[in-house]
Parts: C-alpha cells; sequence; structure tokens
C-alpha cells in the first residue's frame, strides 16, 4: 500500500484482505475473531444486533436499506415480503396467492417467466401462465388433439373445440341444439344418419339404449336420435 492514499474504510478492506481476515458490515473493521456470517455479509458478534431496539439477531434477521432488523421491530414498519426472495419489497408490490411479491419473482411455476402484469392462473397454490395451465390442465379436444383456449363443447364423454366438433360424415358444423347420434366415437349429424343403411341404424340404436341402461338404468330411450 505504499504510496497510495485511502480513506479509512479502504484501508480497513486492504488490511483485511491481507490477513485473509472479513470487514463488519456494520462499523467496517477488521473482524479478528471467528465473524458471524449473514447472507454471506461478515458481522462482528455484538455488531449482528437490531438497528431500532438493538436485540442480537438471528437467521431470521431482515434487512432493509442496508440496516437490520429483528423480525417484530421490521412487522411494525409494515414492510411486505417478497413470497419468493423473503426480502423487503420497497417497490411496487404484486400481491397474490395470499402472499405478496417483487414484481420479477412472481412468475409461472412451469417457466419461471414473470408475469409483469399479464394475467395468471391458479392452482393447488401456484400460480401459472395461460400456455402452460392449459397444457397441464387444460381440456384437449378429441379431434385436433390440442388444448381448447376457449368454449368447450362436451359431448360423447368428450371435449371438443366449438370449430372441430362437426359431423363426422359431412363435416357440417354441429351444436348441443342440433340432434345427433354417436358413430365410431364421433358424431354424426341426424341428416347423415338417416342415409345409413337400416341394418347398421337398427344396430346403433341397439348400442344407444345399451348405453342408455347402464347410464339411467330406470330409463331406457334413443336421447339423440
Amino acid at each position: 500500500m505504499t504510496g497510495r492514499h485511502l480513506c479509512r474504510p479502504c484501508h480497513n478492506r486492504e488490511k483485511a484482505k491481507g490477513l485473509g481476515k472479513y470487514i463488519c458490515q456494520r462499523c467496517h473493521l477488521v473482524i479478528d475473531e471467528q465473524p458471524l456470517m449473514f447472507r454471506n455479509d461478515a458481522y462482528h458478534p455484538d455488531h449482528f444486533s437490531c438497528t431500532h431496539c438493538g436485540k442480537e439477531l438471528t437467521a431470521e434477521a431482515r434487512e432493509l436499506k442496508g440496516e437490520l432488523y429483528c423480525l417484530p421491530c421490521h412487522d411494525k414498519m409494515g414492510v411486505p415480503i417478497c413470497g419468493a426472495c423473503r426480502r423487503p419489497i420497497e417497490g411496487r408490490v404484486v400481491n397474490a396467492l395470499g402472499k405478496q411479491w417483487h414484481v420479477e419473482h412472481f412468475v409461472c411455476a412451469k417457466c419461471e417467466k414473470p408475469f409483469l402484469g399479464h394475467r395468471h392462473y391458479e392452482k393447488k397454490g401456484l400460480a401459472y401462465c395461460e400456455t402452460h395451465y392449459n397444457q397441464l390442465f387444460g381440456d384437449v379436444c378429441y379431434n385436433c388433439g390440442r388444448v381448447i383456449e376457449g368454449d368447450v363443447v362436451s359431448a360423447l364423454n368428450k371435449a371438443w373445440c366449438v370449430n372441430c366438433f362437426s359431423c363426422s360424415t359431412c363435416n357440417g358444423k354441429l351444436t348441443l341444439k342440433n340432434k345427433f347420434v354417436e358413430f365410431d366415437m364421433k358424431p354424426v349429424c341426424k341428416r347423415c344418419y338417416e342415409k345409413f343403411p337400416l341394418e347398421l341404424k337398427k344396430r346403433l340404436k341397439k348400442l344407444s339404449e345399451l348405453a342408455a341402461r347402464k347410464a339411467h338404468p330406470k330409463s331406457v330411450g334413443l336421447n339423440s336420435a
């Protein structure tokens, strides 16, 4: 350090580096004894205390604007704690899942990208972006095999996109208000059904009645045709 002019804190840091020791983050002096470490910062054991009440701190200490506080004093200050990093939130706060978060720490549980104000979807205490929520929990269209992002048509014990729910014979669009029957696990409109051979219609009707008995033992009938 010959020929160099250093302020006291810098002089202490150079001295500590030469001795292989730590600098106390509270008093900025060299720590000769065993240091007390907190979040990779070193302290004299008697300097690791609450800035407000002077109480000796534990691992539950909270840091705010470079100062350390015990949990009770910190809570009295009304500063929210991030549910992810457990550090104080001094700027914008996101309230979700019954916790408070830094904006950049409120992320999708699957892809870990921040929502940044975009809509999120909750499931079992976790938050997901729309894409991954649909991939993990959404309905998959029986026809196209894709996750249904809009309205879902529930028919024949399956889920369908609105645009995919159509007659499997003529491809005419269907709604739940239309008359249709099930053939080969797909819907067939009334008009195409009437063109089926008589024996096939009889067999389909018999299968429909059998399914109706299993679903509703006391009422038998061909509901869709």
